[in-house]
């Protein structure tokens, strides 16, 4: 069965230990730096856009795509009062963020990005004051993502905000401009890589030979499919943010093709 055929159903089991998965977790950041020599400063970018927008410090937090829940964690740790919930159709992912980090302030929910029904499967008492996404939308054709982001612009509380990190280009507009960004960020990681880094590959190898994931491992299933064949570029995202409601969209913070992207919601009672 793939993830799309999938009921949403909230992770709530935990067979791997805290200290395990967080050893596994450690072992991921290290991976992801293999490929984004920013990730921490994007990491704490996001985390200022937060403070700067949100107007409420208890506010409820969306984490789309949240895998590992690297960037739960980090806002979680940051802020003192907000809550995270992490949307992801990954299981095996969905575990070890449980696992390391499930508190009172933040827990998962398995569901895909894709199916109409994906917010519901949320259970929230209230409307989230911000959708966060890091590393993961690019995975998304154009009109699931025009269709995403329109229920984000539907059901976020006013004065809202929307950020999502990830590399993202110009497509046929700007090849150019995309080729030169691309290089930018290959020339900071040439400089910056350790030789010996594991990487994305050689870790999900690991992860599918430990004894102790096997049951996860399984129940992933392939995990999420990642066939693209409509890949949106930045003034698709940037259009269909504001197509769905968000009063402002905009690039916030950018090395070479690393970007955040800004949506501000109407501070009107709608």
């Amino acid at each position: 069965m793939s993830t799309s055929d999938q009921p949403a159903v909230i992770n709530n089991s935990h067979p791997v230990s805290s200290e395990r998965a967080r050893y596994w977790l450690d072992r991921w950041d290290r991976q992801q730096e293999y490929y984004m020599p920013d990730r921490e400063d994007r990491f704490a970018a996001i985390g200022d856009l937060l403070e700067i927008c949100l107007s409420r410090p208890d506010a409820l937090v969306v984490d789309l795509g949240v895998g590992p829940g690297s960037l739960a964690h980090r806002l979680i740790t940051r802020f003192d009062r907000i809550d995270v919930v992490g949307v992801d159709a990954d299981p095996l992912l969905l575990e070890l963020a449980d696992a390391a980090y499930g508190s009172s302030r933040f827990r998962t929910v398995r569901a895909d990005l894709r199916r109409p029904d994906w917010f519901a499967a949320l259970g929230l008492d209230r409307a989230p004051d911000a959708f966060v996404s890091t590393t993961a939308l690019h995975w998304i054709n154009k009109e699931p993502l025009r269709e995403l982001l329109a229920e984000c612009g539907k059901v976020i509380a006013p004065g809202g905000v929307f950020i999502d990190a990830d590399h993202l280009y110009e497509g046929d507009a700007a090849p150019r401009i995309d080729e030169a960004l691309r290089k930018v960020t290959a020339d900071r990681l040439a400089r910056i890589r350790p030789i010996d880094a594991e990487d994305w590959g050689d870790w999900w190898k690991a992860v599918e030979a430990e004894p102790e994931l096997a049951a996860a491992v399984a129940a992933r299933d392939g995990g999420f499919d990642h066939t693209i064949t409509d890949r949106p570029t930045v003034g698709d995202y940037l259009q269909f943010l504001r197509d769905g409601g968000f009063t402002e969209a905009g690039i916030a913070w950018q090395i070479g093709d690393d970007r955040i992207l800004l949506g501000l919601a109407d501070a009107d009672t709608r």
